[in-house]
């Protein structure tokens, strides 16, 4: 059974005419009639009463009609569904990210997205890096904006470089300044001081204490175990120092005060990742455009 046989019994049908049917499909009278008599054959029953002129549908052309139309249909339904989605009109993009990227990229990008494709649903996903990973790799996001380098080597994953960026210390102006009122400050500098630290799994977790370990020394830990807007209010409220990254500092609004780390001072590197053996959705590269030229 073919598609283009189920047009033309359904035109034949609803005109109970072989050569208007043909008219209203584009297709030559013999040609049509041909096809509905291969598709009789398919079927195994005469789908048409056939007199002169008089056409009427048999109890099995009864029995298809509401079929065809529906299949028909469906197919519409999908061809317009699909060109919605090339055209990008509707669809999904799911987005991996760590949490100081969602609170400091990604909100001017994704407006700037959501302005020009509105009906693109945004799925977004925290996690740390480790987690974002694993998640790519069992397919369930398209994209993820991950620290480098990764927790575990990733083969299946491509990654690009997206941005650099200076970490800093935040502190509650009420509070003495770090680094003995110092315009910078070194990491030796957060020997002594208080840190609100992230909870396990955090990326700037495992960064900061790397460094202060480097430097010798364990970090002294006021608070721990805060996702990063739980860290920001700690800091505000005079519990400690934090290193969070500059473009979160910057949008942190009043209330912080920010010192840069003295050269080289720390950063970290954020990447877009996505598999490497399955191309990511046409909206997933269309918002992928979009970060790589922000």
């Amino acid at each position: 059974m073919q598609f283009q046989q189920l047009q033309y019994f359904v035109a034949v049908a609803e005109t109970r005419h072989f050569t208007r049917a043909a008219d209203l499909v584009h297709v030559a009278q013999p040609s049509l009639s041909q096809q509905i008599k291969a598709l009789e054959r398919e079927l195994g029953a005469d789908l048409f009463l056939r007199a002169r002129g008089n056409i009427t549908l048999t109890d099995a052309g009864e029995a298809l009609l509401p079929l065809a139309r529906r299949i028909l249909a469906d197919a519409d339904t999908a061809r317009h569904e699909v060109q919605e989605l090339a055209q990008l009109r509707s669809g999904r993009v799911r987005l991996g990210a760590t949490p100081s990227v969602c609170t400091g990229l990604l909100p001017d990008v994704l407006r700037a997205f959501h302005d020009r494709y509105p009906g693109i649903r945004l799925l977004i996903e925290e996690g740390g890096s480790h987690d974002l990973v694993r998640e790519l790799a069992r397919g369930a996001l398209d994209l993820a904006l991950v620290v480098l380098p990764l927790p575990t080597p990733a083969p299946a994953l491509t990654t690009v470089e997206l941005l650099r960026e200076d970490l800093v210390v935040v502190s509650s102006p009420d509070a003495p300044r770090p680094g003995q009122g110092r315009r910078t400050v070194r990491v030796s500098d957060l020997e002594g001081e208080r840190l609100v630290m992230f909870r396990h799994g955090y990326d700037l977790r495992e960064l900061t204490v790397a460094a202060c370990r480097a430097e010798g020394f364990e970090p002294d830990f006021a608070v721990e175990g805060g996702e990063m807007d739980a860290v920001l209010g700690f800091v505000r409220a005079g519990l400690g120092v934090a290193v969070v990254p500059r473009m979160v500092a910057a949008r942190s609004g009043r209330g912080l005060r920010v010192t840069p780390l003295a050269r080289p001072g720390l950063h970290r590197v954020i990447a877009l990742a996505h598999r490497s053996d399955v191309a990511p959705p046409r909206a997933a590269r269309e918002l992928q455009r979009m970060l790589l030229e922000r």
